[in-house]
């Protein structure tokens, strides 16, 4: 199992945070407030989610802490649901 997490601020709602969890070959997404303690699913997270958790997951396979192979599959996520090509140019 891996889970990721990340924040984004913005001057309506507040801190939110993102966490997505890798486990049995399937990603959760799930996101909370920094006020609120409960976290709430994603059940159809949108191609920004998926683009920011492959940013995120490219960051650490450079350091040499990710797996390529998880990268990969979210490349051909993005490409089969949203019709979005990554292209080695972002990277």
């Amino acid at each position: 199992m891996e889970a990721h997490e990340w924040r984004v601020k913005s001057k309506e709602e507040g801190t939110t945070y993102f966490r997505a969890i890798y486990h049995a070959g399937a990603w959760r997404f799930q996101k909370t407030l920094k006020t609120d303690p409960d976290w709430e699913q994603i059940p159809h997270p949108d191609a920004e989610l998926w683009k920011t958790l492959r940013e995120i997951l490219w960051k650490r396979y450079q350091r040499k802490r990710g797996s390529w192979t998880i990268i990969e599959k979210i490349d051909k996520l993005l490409e089969k649901q949203f019709g979005i090509i990554s292209e080695p140019a972002d990277e």
